[in-house]
């Protein structure tokens, strides 16, 4: 059965005051256990870094840290941190569950069709992934965007898989949280496609603000063009896989990159 695209004249059950409330009560648990809690600690973090006497284009900001210097343990924090990073995906999927197949119809989520989801996804990450080195590097040019370091953990053999689950868990908890879950409330509030949209992706770029401003613009463009092909085609897995490609392509792709051009990723030679 395949996951019916969302419009403006999309009907929803009635829902009365007291389960509105309720509702606006359970998005905001929802995003406060999640990516809300991420907007809040990466707005902190820009007026940190804007605070600075070092010049934002010059700071860097690490993503996949290593969090323990003996390898096991380390290896032990990166998955229980990616794991617990899940669980209010799980949550999500727990309240929007149904009875009817697909279970996750209302958070976009069928595999009906795999295939082309696939392809769909992999067309999707070509086509923001390239734009978005140049966004990348146009607002370090202009000195509103941080350099990333988007892999610096140590190599050891569990370092790639880590990096690609690391990818996976960013896929999922944006695309069903954001987009699927975000989506789904929003329009039991009563919300127009437009506006949620539009939030949806004022959320995505602000708890990408700590990579400076340049990152707000492009993943505020990237969730808006992926909210828009939602709202049309009522499918979230394209857009998981097309996040989880780009991901996986910077962060395992990252140490050659930086090595290759070094200048760019303000490293040293």
């Amino acid at each position: 059965m395949p996951v019916p695209p969302l419009s403006d004249s999309t009907v929803f059950d009635p829902v009365d005051a007291p389960s509105r409330r309720r509702i606006r009560g359970e998005i905001v648990l929802v995003l406060g256990l999640s990516l809300g809690a991420s907007a809040v600690y990466s707005i902190v973090s820009l007026a940190d870094s804007l605070t600075r006497p070092t010049p934002l284009s010059q700071q860097v900001q690490s993503l996949n840290n290593s969090l323990n210097n003996r390898a096991i343990f380390d290896f032990i924090y990166q998955f229980l941190a990616i794991f617990f990073d899940l669980v209010p995906v799980a949550l999500v999927c727990f309240l929007l569950w149904q009875s009817a197949r697909p279970h996750l119809a209302r958070l976009g989520l069928a595999f009906d069709r795999p295939g082309r989801d696939s392809l769909l996804g992999l067309g999707l990450a070509l086509l923001i992934g390239i734009p978005g080195i140049f966004v990348y590097l146009g607002g370090k040019a202009l000195g509103v965007g941080v350099t990333v370091s988007a892999s610096p953990l140590d190599t050891y053999w569990w370092t790639i898989p880590i990096l690609v689950l690391s990818a996976l868990r960013a896929g999922l908890q944006e695309e069903l949280i954001v987009i699927g879950y975000l989506f789904a409330r929003l329009r039991d509030l009563g919300w127009k496609t437009w506006p949620i949209i539009l939030s949806a992706a004022l959320l995505r770029g602000t708890y990408h603000l700590y990579q400076g401003f340049g990152a707000f613009v492009g993943n505020f463009a990237m969730g808006v063009l992926f909210g828009w092909l939602y709202s049309r085609y009522g499918r979230v897995l394209p857009l998981v896989i097309a996040h989880f490609v780009i991901d996986t392509a910077i962060f395992v792709g990252y140490p050659w990159a930086a090595s290759a051009f070094p200048g760019l990723f303000g490293v040293a030679k």
